[in-house]
């Protein structure tokens, strides 16, 4: 069965399936922090494996093995992970259960009712939001400092990723499969203003994240499309949006480059290849036009 990955984001949707734990014994974790933590959201997967102690780990999300869909794929992969069943987080008895405020409300009810300790968390949609965020993961984990170590670490690289003093903004369009675009007033759309870049969704009229049609690209193409990456099992409709012939008429006035899906959903310390690949698509479609000038 294939989920809309926004929809699990947002909301860490619980899928009734077969369980896949394979929790070994844990290892000695310190007095007074949560010895079995378990995620079910893969947005909070990226933060805790950053800020928790291995051992505090009981279970990720198994979005979070995902290689075309996460950006730690190869950690969660060493991990004991679920599918975000009620009766899976309950046999692995934890101390935290971290979930999406939109998340299954039957499985959070069932938490309550065995008085398990639930972390709710929003989606954030600021890169201060995401930030506090971080923090407050680290904290309920028990290593605040780590927290502020990776929150210090995400600002240096949107510093870094900062348009120099005086550059003219390139105008840029998030294009996935099926033209599903980010819109004002999204994270992605402030990652993008802070880079440099202004979201070209604006100028088709979107007001929140929705498909752009191909029609209003063509006729007014943003600097850059950036564009997701082709994956196993997705829809050949929403991949030939991506593909299709009538982007190749404008190529000379819009440059490609690819933006991989996993970097669009989540901040925290995605943030950090999100801004390098976003600086680096501006660079590049500066240099191009630079180029164009002079030839």
């Amino acid at each position: 069965m294939m989920l809309d990955r926004r929809m699990v984001m947002g909301g860490g949707l619980a899928m009734t399936v077969g369980c896949s734990v394979a929790p070994g014994p844990p290892a000695p974790v310190s007095p007074g922090r949560p010895q079995r933590i378990v995620s079910l959201n893969p947005c909070l997967d990226v933060i805790l494996v950053r800020v928790a102690d291995r051992a505090q780990i009981g279970a990720l999300s198994h979005y979070a093995r995902q290689d075309y869909g996460s950006t730690i794929a190869d950690i969660a992969r060493t991990l004991p992970f679920t599918y975000e069943t009620t009766e899976e987080v309950i046999a692995l008895r934890p101390d935290l259960v971290m979930t999406g405020r939109l998340s299954s409300l039957a499985m959070r009810n069932a938490l309550d009712r065995l008085t398990i300790p639930t972390a709710l968390f929003d989606v954030p949609e600021t890169v201060a939001a995401s930030l506090e965020q971080v923090q407050e993961v680290a904290r309920r984990v028990g290593h605040p400092e780590r927290g502020e170590a990776l929150v210090a670490e995400i600002g240096a690289a949107l510093a870094a990723a900062a348009p120099a003093s005086g550059m003219r903004p390139v105008s840029a369009l998030v294009f996935m499969p099926g033209g599903f675009a980010s819109g004002p007033g999204t994270l992605m759309d402030e990652m993008m203003t802070r880079t440099g870049l202004t979201n070209a969704a604006s100028r088709y009229g979107l007001q929140r994240t929705m498909n752009v049609p191909l029609e209003m690209v063509v006729a007014d193409p943003p600097d850059i499309l950036l564009s997701g990456e082709a994956y196993p099992g997705a829809p050949s409709r929403a991949e030939r949006v991506m593909e299709h012939p009538a982007l190749a008429r404008v190529a000379g006035d819009m440059q490609r480059a690819v933006f991989p899906e996993r970097l669009l959903f989540c901040g925290g310390p995605v943030l950090i290849q999100t801004a390098a690949a976003l600086s680096r698509a501006r660079d590049s479609a500066l240099a191009n036009q630079v180029g164009a000038r002079q030839a």
